[in-house]
């Protein structure tokens, strides 16, 4: 009985040991969206926390100082709980192969994964096991610090172009802007190299924020500046020129295609519901009347478009409908600033399954 005993604990440590280096591995190493449980664990339950400090604070500024430590954070806390669940798996198992105390186990435990040596090894079975715990340890914290220059590299490029962006759509970014200050320059022509420059910015996003999901939560520098906002504010842009402007634009709806499909990725990783294959025509959270408003201000800076019909209207709604819900779901998760035609409705949305990551495919239409 003592025997079978020993043996299911030492099953049981291996296992949360297998278990949490699985997690580290498919967390850090495999380069694609791969739900892990513990991740989702720990970076849900920090969430909760901050959720009820964020709501003491008055202001969006202070909101903002607050969740900006949330990714960081997390990440740091996901390399803690590796470490002591490794701990606990090392602990159990040096119990069970002769170690009577618990804590005596513990302190054997806890000598092997600090490196420190301060509880000698009695025989050869707790030896290679305090070894293989250090070399453990000593990886795990490896990873960890060879994950955080990915991030912060990736953060810095991702934060590049939506700086950029503050210089032409100004802040908070917006569509209307964008091309008002474009016609006063003279620019309008230039256009198409935008396309070019989001295009490859979202498929860049498409594969990063999803392999690495923390990084849909790392904020902007400027308070005012966010990644769901900016993409947003182009995304609008590049619908409006392709439903409003009197030649065909092809890069622009090749943009409007990469975002949808980059925006959607990422959403699918958080399940965030949305229709797969929506239709023209299907309803957006953008009104006609904020359509022809636009309208009438991009014209007065002396834009030629084609007139505000219910034919331009529907063409506009119909680029909108590809990323509207997913765009509005995805300010909302990461509490983005306000911003016209995406964080300023996110609320109005259903927040997304915040508590609940995995990953669902769907396709993206046009």
């Amino acid at each position: 009985m003592v025997v079978a005993l020993d043996v299911v604990v030492f099953a049981l440590g291996a296992g949360l040991v297998a278990f949490t280096l699985s997690a580290a591995v498919r967390a850090v190493v495999v380069p694609r969206a791969t739900p892990v449980l513990l991740t989702r664990v720990v970076f849900v339950g920090i969430r909760r926390i901050f959720n009820l400090w964020a709501k003491r604070v008055d202001s969006y500024e202070e909101r903002d100082r607050v969740m900006a430590l949330y990714a960081p954070l997390s990440l740091l806390s996901l390399a803690f709980v590796w470490l002591i669940l490794v701990l606990a798996g090392y602990t159990a198992m040096f119990w069970a192969i002769g170690n009577n105390s618990l804590r005596a186990a513990f302190r054997l435990s806890g000598s092997s994964i600090v490196t420190l040596g301060f509880a000698p090894f009695a025989d050869l079975p707790t030896t290679v096991l305090g070894i293989s715990e250090a070399g453990l340890g000593l990886s795990l914290l490896a990873l960890l610090i060879t994950y955080l220059p990915s991030v912060y590299s990736t953060f810095s490029r991702r934060e590049q172009v939506v700086a950029l962006l503050e210089v032409r759509a100004g802040s908070p970014p917006s569509a209307a802007e964008l091309i008002e200050r474009f016609a006063r320059i003279e620019w309008l022509d230039r256009l198409h190299d935008l396309w070019a420059q989001w295009e490859s910015w979202f498929v860049d996003i498409e594969e990063t924020h999803t392999s690495l999901p923390a990084l849909v939560f790392f904020r902007s520098p400027q308070h005012d500046r966010s990644w769901v906002t900016a993409a947003g504010a182009m995304l609008d842009t590049a619908s409006f020129v392709a439903s409003t402007f009197p030649d065909r634009h092809p890069d622009a709806e090749l943009c409007v295609r990469s975002g949808a499909i980059a925006l959607r990725r990422i959403a699918d990783f958080f399940e965030v519901p949305y229709d797969p294959n929506p239709k023209r025509g299907d309803p957006i959270s953008v009104s006609r009347e904020e359509y022809e408003e636009m309208h009438a201000r991009v014209m007065r800076a002396g834009v030629d478009l084609r007139p505000a019909t219910e034919e331009t209207w529907l063409d506009f709604a119909g680029w909108r409908v590809n990323y509207d819900i997913v765009l509005l779901s995805l300010a909302s998760i990461t509490m983005a600033p306000y911003a016209p035609w995406s964080s300023d409705r996110s609320l109005a949305v259903r927040r997304a399954a915040f508590t609940s990551w995995g990953r669902r495919r769907r396709g993206a239409r046009r």
